[in-house]
């Protein structure tokens, strides 16, 4: 390649350049290639500005040759270069999708993606881009549960509506038991977080006891009354109901969410409820504890406080929880339930798509697997 561009800048262009050429958060590459140029306009010989700006003498022809063509523009963009490695047909991308979605061989559970790449005759990298584009998590599972409740309608719609629409001068608990909760001892101290490593626990442990926490969520106001007793029987199930008879105003009318466990339905609850006649009970579905608002402070009470915490003994952990439902009740959040019923029905009746062989695909960008008219 000779040089065969004489580079002539006038006033505005090279005020233009000498702006890029200074500006510090543009990008180096840039920097360079505008160098290149108002070099160039300085008379220098090609072997200087190449020396000078750190480039071969080629480069330096290059983009002298790129500016006379497109200007200060054509220096702030790469040219676009095809691919060196075409990319993969529509049938290949369908064949490890339908592949993936399919059966495994042998003895094994889900298809890993050198498997899927040896059977298609393609690398494992473009495996996982094919994956990655199209959302497909073949080593990820989750475990569901369908309720078979004959009443699950109806026990759905009494619940959501007691969250969306409460009725007035009246208070709504989500009551439930946290059993078997365990006051576990690490037998060495916690090593702290620092950079480049996580906490750390011991993997063993004293075990001193366990306890069983009784909670009720208050859903309008998004306060919690627990109380933590040794044992989850209807004995303890009634403590707890007067323990929240006595804090409840009298007046109000009380209605309670609570699941199907055996102590919430003994006969001497029965007659507890006969003996106060402003409390309802609202039982959720059979296998269908999502329901249940107060679940989602267990889940939270679990993570922020008890999985990682250390406990001398049951008194030690009861206090921890005495003192966590202390400083949530400080600030509060108001439970809020998103859905109403009718969606929860579609989302439960809402059945996948099912996947066919790839002879069968009708395949669009983004990818996607169909059942052909007519076909099985």
């Amino acid at each position: 390649m000779a040089q065969t561009v004489c580079v002539l800048l006038d006033d505005a262009t090279e005020s233009a350049l000498s702006a890029i050429a200074g500006d510090r958060s543009c990008p180096l590459k840039h920097i360079l290639w505008v160098r290149i140029v108002l070099l160039s306009f300085e008379r220098l010989s090609v072997q200087d500005v190449a020396r000078q700006a750190g480039v071969s003498r080629p480069a330096a022809w290059r983009w002298q040759q790129r500016f006379a063509e497109e200007g200060v523009e054509g220096l702030l963009r790469d040219k676009t270069r095809p691919p060196g490695t075409p990319p993969h047909s529509t049938r290949t991308v369908a064949k490890v999708l339908a592949l993936t979605c399919s059966e495994p061989p042998d003895e094994v559970t889900h298809w890993t993606g050198r498997a899927v790449a040896a059977r298609t005759g393609i690398s494992l990298r473009s495996v996982q881009r094919i994956w990655q584009e199209h959302r497909l998590q073949p080593h990820r599972v989750r475990t569901f549960k369908r309720s078979h409740d004959p009443a699950f309608a109806e026990k759905v719609e009494d619940v959501v509506g007691l969250y969306m629409q409460p009725p007035a001068h009246a208070v709504v608990l989500s009551i439930d038991e946290k059993s078997q909760i365990q006051a576990l001892e690490r037998t060495r101290p916690d090593q702290p977080l620092g950079p480049r490593h996580p906490a750390a626990q011991t993997h063993d442990y004293t075990r001193h006891g366990t306890t069983t926490l009784f909670a009720a969520l208050d859903v309008l106001e998004g306060t919690v009354l627990g109380r933590c007793m040794q044992r989850h029987r209807h004995g303890e199930f009634i403590r707890f109901l007067n323990t929240v008879e006595a804090a409840v105003p009298a007046g109000k009318a009380i209605h309670v969410v609570l699941d199907n466990y055996g102590s919430h339905k003994h006969p001497k609850v029965r007659a507890w409820l006969t003996r106060h006649p402003r409390w309802t009970f609202h039982f959720t579905p059979t296998s269908a504890s999502w329901l249940n608002a107060v679940e989602g402070f267990f889940s939270t009470l679990t993570r922020r406080r008890l999985r990682r915490g250390t406990f001398t003994g049951i008194v030690d952990l009861q206090a921890a929880i005495k003192r966590y439902i202390g400083e949530h009740n400080q600030s509060p959040r108001l439970f809020v339930w998103p859905k109403p019923a009718a969606a929860i029905f579609d989302a439960l009746n809402r059945a996948p798509e099912p996947f066919v062989c790839v002879s069968c695909l009708v395949v669009r960008p983004p990818l996607r697997l169909r059942r052909c008219e007519g076909r099985v």
